[in-house]
């Protein structure tokens, strides 16, 4: 089974998340998104697999959002995926990857679901 994290080290969550797979004997393939964004096409492969709209997975509370007027509600999909390709900071986390699933790791157990 290919099992992949989109991780940030810096985040309790998502180490939490990456700990409790390892634990379980899964060694996933480990995406530090923040030094390797994901493009928009695989953040909108994402987002379906998640079964999410893109407003959904975006940090709210990070500066840039309201730097960048993100909160407009005219701004389409496309431009909402292209800013957290361009900031993935926007980009909640983790997310993890499996058997043509994802899982957002909040709380971690919910990847559990997927592997």
């Amino acid at each position: 089974m290919s099992v992949t994290i989109f991780h940030n080290p810096r985040c309790s969550k998502s180490r939490q998340t990456l700990k409790m797979l390892q634990e379980r004997g899964i060694d996933p393939e480990i995406v530090e998104y923040l030094k390797t964004p994901p493009t928009t096409e695989r953040l909108e492969e994402i987002l379906g697999l998640l079964g999410m709209d893109p407003r959904q997975l975006m940090r709210t509370g990070e500066s840039i959002y309201k730097e960048q007027n993100l909160v407009d509600s005219s701004l389409s999909r496309a431009a909402l995926v292209q800013a957290m390709s361009d900031h993935p900071i926007l980009i909640e986390r983790p997310i993890v990857l499996a058997n043509n699933k994802a899982a957002l790791g909040r709380p971690p157990e919910n990847v559990l679901e997927i592997v």
